[in-house]
């Protein structure tokens, strides 16, 4: 693969370039065409197995499934009206019938190649091939080869979907093809090359915002693979650079190609320019850059451990912390969230590119892969079910590491762990018995997405919405489609917002996308994704600091870009925008609670606002039990509003409890009810499945025309009446819960957490901070003192803090960081000067008596 040493170190940091160097000499004839010949036999092995695979008894449910899929769609094949080539998939105006159809040939082909599998069809395996030959050929001259009759519908379909199932078909068939038809595979590949357009001559556009991420790698996996039936060595050459592409870290300050989709510093991982994506495209791109891996094995175009650094840090920084217990966290699945598969399924998707990768990973990466397996099976309270896998070998690998018992389960995580994905405006916060997970939004980052019809009502997703998972329980009986489908978009647990009545894109446009092309706004046009698709926000703080296994987080609630851009007069006539609620809000993340400090919380249009602290749901056959106590001391039980110091809901079905103490502020509101509604309701392609649930529900409720309101309560995952009791006399103090200013001290821990929103000398305790930031502090033993520092504004050069008192010197201290004395205290200035929100931490110590 001829790709400069200069060239690469402008892709891919240093530390990982020994992981992708490929080779810089030119291979003779010979040597590329014997490459060729591995990279279809390695993809016809990635796909169908092989016989020592095929023969593990492991494997057989794969096996199975694969032959059924097979049948059913010869079935289908037989049964064909006028103007189909399968039953009940009309051609000529669905692009996504096309796509099918030609899945339905890959799937067909694909049984024909199993080592060990049973003949799909009636004859033998080349008459079944011939029929799907025949029927990629009818495809392409009537519905797919004549380019002024394509490309209608979604860009996706014609870029990537038709040329993922085409492409492995000609892989899997390309023996018999040229056998039978010997012209055709080069025919298929001018054409996908020309429904490329959003490419560049037929080929792949680095500056394209199309060609991005898990975009990108599926566009070049193919193109790899089209290379390979082709000979063409130069295109396979040109593919696996284009694909080394997604490897580089995104630095938002000095971006490549103006793309912003890709996994970041902190772990972060965005597509569509602004989406918190891991869940699902980031999911994507790590199967497909294994698949590469895969492929690419034993060939000239990557040596033996091609890609798996780089990968392997992706697992770890950027998957792991977003698995509870074998399920993916809702805040990077976008409109993914209401999909009836989620959750579980995702997560097997990303096992299997683990077992992968552990075969190719040196130690002692390759174990800890291997125990993070082990792990998430024996966590996971869904059964993994491996014949979902792509892969037969994979299966194969997946049982050898459950099998071995010189593997030892590991989570990747440790018991304790708190990440800031500042860069994607997540967070995650993890303690033994329960995960805390928290979406927000910014100028930078997509309040929430909407597409084709998913996630009909997603308005306040990233506005603080926050999703608690508990150890032990079924988590599709807490959140996944069922959640959404039940719970009122208006009360998301964490969301405050306005009391209205919104309409989806469908209902307001009477389509799936508000359609104008005269002012831009078309199905995949920069308008729509801008303001119809994944707004972002149009204005506030969103960021937070981390020391150690403590986080904190803040946001400043606005209102979206199609707002504002409404109100500035940009936007048609008719387009529609919603104006969103007000409220400043800090989260404070420790071990037992986690700490909700909000302030001018209002709306300026003067209409009710709700503030939701927390919202679960449960079957309707489960006793829930909601017991608390008043300020007063009195007993309290059931639903209404109260002067409460703390609830406690418990979930006898689910065998779950989660405690609310009020710090203070209004009185909440309880509530539980029992919702009967149809999955439709979130997705229009779900099943019109009624879904019935009780839902659970505390709030503040302020009435229309109510001044801004300030309130502080505490999460207590997994709280007893005890423990809940135990907060009046503390641990936890507010500190100052203003829009300015907010923090709270945790007397237990030694720790005091601030945020400041916004310009000027703000006080907290002991802290004096200068301008917008996140500290937090902690008093350690020996008289140490451990802060973190970041800037959640990701625009300030320097950060100043100064801490009250005994003059402190410093013991440990970032890159950036500077510690001097100053009257009254020690001062920390740090440089956060394209940080992108980082934190930057010290630890301190009181000055030796011989210092003077």
């Amino acid at each position: 693969m001829q790709i400069s040493r200069r060239a690469l170190l402008s892709l891919v940091p240093a530390a990982t370039l020994s992981a992708v160097a490929p080779s810089a000499v030119a291979r003779p004839r010979h040597a590329r065409a014997a490459d060729h010949a591995e990279v279809l036999d390695n993809a016809v092995a990635v796909l169908a197995g092989t016989a020592d695979s095929n023969a593990r008894p492991e494997v057989a449910a794969k096996l199975a499934a694969i032959g059924s899929t097979a049948r059913a769609r010869l079935t289908a094949l037989d049964g064909a009206g006028p103007g189909e080539l399968f039953r009940g998939l009309p051609l000529g105006t669905s692009d996504t019938n096309l796509t099918t159809s030609f899945q339905y040939l890959y799937e067909i082909a694909l049984a024909t190649r199993v080592p060990g599998g049973e003949a799909p069809g009636p004859g033998d395996d080349t008459a079944v091939q011939r029929r799907v030959i025949d029927g990629l050929a009818r495809l392409h001259d009537d519905y797919y080869g004549d380019q002024s009759k394509g490309y209608y519908g979604n860009w996706f379909n014609w870029e990537i979907g038709i040329s993922s199932q085409l492409t492995r078909t000609l892989v899997l068939l390309r023996d018999e093809l040229a056998a039978y038809r010997p012209d055709l595979t080069a025919t298929c590949v001018a054409s996908m090359d020309a429904y490329l357009r959003n490419g560049k001559g037929g080929d792949v556009d680095l500056d394209s915002r199309f060609h991005t991420g898990a975009n990108l790698a599926d566009i070049t996996t193919n193109r790899i693979l089209q290379g390979a039936v082709l000979g063409d060595d130069a295109r396979i050459e040109k593919a696996v650079a284009d694909q080394l592409t997604v490897l580089a870290t995104i630095d938002p300050y000095q971006l490549r190609h103006d793309v912003t989709d890709g996994f970041y510093a902190d772990g972060s991982f965005l597509q569509h320019a602004s989406v918190a994506y891991t869940g699902s495209y980031g999911k994507g791109l790590l199967t497909r850059v294994v698949q590469t891996i895969k492929i690419l094995e034993g060939t000239g175009y990557a040596e033996g451990e091609d890609l798996v650094g780089t990968v392997r840090d992706w697992v770890v920084r950027g998957f792991a912390p977003l698995v509870f217990e074998g399920w993916m966290m809702e805040i990077v699945k976008g409109r993914g969230v209401s999909r009836t598969t989620t959750g579980y399924t995702d997560v097997a998707e990303v096992v299997e590119a683990v077992v992968d990768l552990s075969a190719y990973a040196a130690e002692p990466d390759a174990t800890a892969l291997k125990g993070y397996v082990k792990y998430v099976r024996q966590a996971s309270r869904a059964t993994l079910d491996p014949a979902r896998f792509v892969s037969p070998v994979s299966v194969a690998r997946y049982a050898d590491i459950l099998a071995d018992p010189g593997i030892t389960a590991k989570d990747l995580n440790p018991a304790e762990r708190n990440v800031a994905f500042n860069a994607m405006d997540k967070t995650v916060h993890r303690r033994p018995g329960y995960a805390f997970a928290l979406a927000r939004s910014s100028p930078r980052i997509s309040k929430y997405e909407y597409m084709n019809g998913e996630n009909l009502m997603p308005w306040f997703q990233g506005d603080g919405a926050h999703y608690l998972y508990l150890s032990g329980q079924d988590q599709t009986q807490a959140y996944g489609v069922d959640y959404f489908t039940t719970v009122s978009p208006y009360r998301l647990a964490g969301v405050t917002a306005p009391v209205e009545t919104r309409r989806t894109v469908p209902e307001l446009y009477g389509g799936l996308w508000y359609d104008n092309p005269e002012r831009g706004f078309t199905s995949s046009s920069e308008s729509q994704n801008t303001y119809v698709y994944f707004p972002r926000g149009a204005g506030g703080l969103s960021g937070g600091a981390c020391l150690g296994a403590y986080g904190a987080a803040g946001l400043v609630q606005a209102d979206d870009v199609a707002y504002a851009a409404q109100q500035a007069g940009t936007l048609p006539d008719d387009f529609v925008a919603y104006r969103n609620a007000r409220a400043t809000k800090s989260w404070f993340m420790l071990d037992d609670e986690i700490v909700v400090l909000a302030a001018g919380v209002g709306d300026p249009a003067g209409r009710a606002v709700t503030t939701t602290v927390d919202t679960r749901v449960a079957l309707p056959s489960d006793a829930i039990a909601l017991t608390g106590r008043l300020r007063d001391g009195t007993p309290w039980s059931g639903t209404g509003t109260a002067p409460l110091a703390w609830l406690r809901y418990a979930d006898a079905g689910q065998g779950t409890a989660v405690g609310y103490v009020f710090l203070e502020g209004r009185r909440p509101t309880v509530a539980l009810d029992v919702v009967t509604r149809s999955r439709r309701a979130v997705r229009l392609s779900n099943p019109d499945t009624m879904v019935t649930k009780q839902v659970f529900s505390v709030s503040f409720e302020q009435p229309a025309g109510a001044p801004p309101a300030a309130m502080a309560y505490a999460l207590v995952p997994n709280a007893s009446e005890r423990q809940l009791m135990s907060y009046a006399r503390g641990p936890v103090s507010v500190l100052v819960n203003t829009a300015r200013v907010q923090a709270v001290r945790h007397r237990g821990l030694g720790l005091v957490a601030a945020n400041a929103f916004v310009h000027g000398s703000h006080r907290a305790g002991p802290l004096s901070i200068d301008g917008p930031a996140s500290v937090i502090l902690r008093e350690g033993r020996r008289g140490t003192v451990s802060v973190a520092v970041a800037d959640p504004t990701t625009e300030r050069d320097t950060v100043s803090v100064v801490i009250g008192g005994r003059a402190l010197r410093a013991v440990t201290a970032d890159d950036g960081v500077r510690v001097d004395r100053v009257r009254g205290g020690t001062r920390i200035r740090v440089n956060t000067r394209h940080a992108y929100g980082r934190s930057f931490t010290a630890t301190l110590a009181g000055h030796h008596r011989a210092e003077g």
